[in-house]
């Protein structure tokens, strides 16, 4: 368990959380392996963890065929997120319990994760409100960031690639 509070101190989500604290988090952690091209979530399903990578990559794909637009079901997946070690992500079905806004899938060999049951996690914020404070603050920093960062990409793609009327 040592070497997964090391690991979780080094990561933005955890960012100043005491000693103990890091190892309650861990004391509730799972850790999983999928292989390259394995999906780890699914689009529009219904689960609710949250995921940290500890080794390896992952790519936050999107269906444009679940959109409904006729055509889109012959596009492919689109990537709009390349993920690292230390990143994480699920964190929105932590807030709000709904389906899941996109797909992720591991690339490479080997992707390693830590897992967190949302159930386990929210009981643990609770219980000890401080941590609570803090990791739902950091979290949500962590999202302001990604939502910037695809804010972003979206006026790239419409300033550089305007639809046509």
């Amino acid at each position: 368990m040592s070497s997964l509070v090391d690991f979780l101190r080094q990561c933005d989500i955890f960012y100043q959380l005491t000693q103990t604290q890091l190892e309650m988090v861990a004391a509730i952690c799972q850790e999983k392996t999928f292989a390259g091209g394995e999906y780890i979530i699914q689009e529009n399903t219904h689960t609710k963890e949250l995921y940290i990578i500890s080794e390896g990559e992952v790519e936050v794909v999107v269906n444009p065929a679940l959109v409904g637009k006729p055509g889109s079901e012959t596009k492919p997946e689109g990537v709009v997120a390349t993920l690292r070690r230390g990143q994480s992500f699920g964190e929105i079905a932590l807030v709000d319990e709904g389906f899941r806004s996109a797909s992720v899938r591991a690339t490479g060999k080997r992707t390693h994760v830590v897992l967190i049951p949302r159930e386990k996690l929210m009981m643990l914020c609770e219980t000890y409100p401080q941590l609570g404070y803090r990791l739902m603050y950091n979290l949500a920093a962590d999202l302001a960031m990604k939502m910037r960062n695809l804010d972003l990409r979206i006026r790239e793609e419409l300033l550089y690639n305007p639809r046509e009327k």
